[in-house]
């Protein structure tokens, strides 16, 4: 299978190389909310939008007029008007599909976290091409040679390269490369997974893995930094760097998070064969305000959403079963339903068969059942 994948490093750039990435990150900015309002007024007035090769002659003419645009990578500018285009379109496909949730474009704000440019590779008439790799260090437009720290080989062939800045004042780069995965060696294992909060995933086999709670491991420390922070006066040097040191935190559990999810993914995906699940509706489950701090710590959606890119890569299915699939209440052995069965019942007797069950095995045998009923792997 040919996928693009994308492979991600710190780099370490010169104090002008910072500088210009600040640059082109303010200039694609500008470029994305300079059309969008001219295609925002002209969506209110009804009146027909600009096509991508409208809004790139435009930008030509936009260039003579501010000179700064002429400082940064030409095709981070061209990229911004073809996502802004692909982000309307899609607003329209949706609006057809009755989804009215999905709303048109917004603007890009200085205050948002995700500051980044995208950048694509382009091959000259005389064979060469405006980003390369030499060991360590990447070439790209504008910015020359930077050095990576290169954690591991980039596979396939190079797409483009995404050039982000953290709130913490670092610098990274995506570089998205087309490469052939070939699948797993097919396995008879299959497996039923519950997802949980004391224990992060239960799986049919009677296994049980420890949730980290990353967020409640820092959460103190969270909490005297921003109450510090909110002591200190708006703007002054104390208050920047209590700020920074904020920022490092949340970028931290963030790592240490997406680790965990995705070693424990990549786990599953090698040992078994067709992976269970059920298809949590999340954005529901926590506007339970007990539990909603708990339940986002876990990121269970992208741990889903892991296995299910994962699965397809590699040969392995990856099925989810229907939400209100009383998989708790349902006894594993006689199919019995405990219709009283509350969420602090951890474990309990079936009164059919007089089977003791761990709350959270017995739902997870139970995914596995009706997920290989309606998979036809069994009757």
């Amino acid at each position: 299978m040919i996928v693009q994948k994308g492979f991600k490093y710190r780099i370490d750039v010169k104090p002008s190389q910072a500088e210009l990435i600040n640059k082109t990150i303010g200039c694609c900015r500008f470029v994305w909310n300079y059309f969008l309002e001219i295609q925002k007024t002209k969506f209110e007035n009804k009146e027909k939008l600009l096509t991508y090769n409208q809004m790139s002659s435009m930008l030509t003419e936009l260039k003579k007029e501010k000179t700064f645009l002429n400082e940064v990578d030409s095709i981070s500018l061209q990229q911004e008007l073809k996502d802004l285009s692909t982000a309307i379109k899609r607003y329209f496909e949706e609006q057809r599909k009755g989804n009215k949730e999905f709303g048109f474009p917004k603007f890009k704000s200085k205050k948002n976290p995700k500051q980044s440019y995208k950048t694509v590779l382009f091959r000259r008439s005389n064979g060469t091409q405006n980003i390369n790799i030499k060991g360590r260090y990447i070439q790209l437009p504008k910015l020359g040679w930077v050095k990576f720290y290169k954690s591991r080989e980039v596979e396939g062939k190079i797409l483009s390269v995404t050039v982000s800045k953290t709130c913490s004042g670092k610098f990274n780069i995506s570089i998205c490369t087309e490469v052939e995965i070939l699948p797993k060696k097919s396995n008879n294992n299959i497996i039923g997974i519950d997802l949980g909060i004391k224990d992060f995933l239960i799986d049919s086999e009677g296994n049980k893995i420890n949730n980290p709670k990353t967020l409640q491991k820092y959460e103190q420390k969270l909490i005297k930094l921003q109450r510090k922070l909110s002591r200190q006066k708006l703007g002054s040097n104390n208050w920047r760097k209590t700020k920074l040191k904020l920022a490092k935190l949340h970028e931290r559990i963030a790592n240490i998070r997406l680790d965990f999810l995705h070693k424990l993914s990549t786990e599953i995906i090698n040992e078994k064969q067709v992976i269970i699940s059920e298809n949590l509706q999340v954005k529901n489950m926590i506007k339970n305000h007990k539990l909603a701090k708990s339940i986002s710590d876990c990121s269970w959606s992208e741990f889903c959403r892991q296995l299910e890119y994962k699965a397809q890569w590699y040969g392995r299915t990856y099925y989810k079963i229907d939400t209100f699939f009383p998989s708790s209440k349902t006894c594993s052995e006689c199919n019995y339903i405990k219709e009283d069965l509350e969420l602090s019942d951890r474990e309990w007797i079936c009164p059919e068969c007089g089977v003791i069950h761990d709350r959270d095995i017995n739902a997870a045998r139970n995914i596995k059942i009706q997920g290989m009923k309606e998979l036809g792997l069994i009757a």
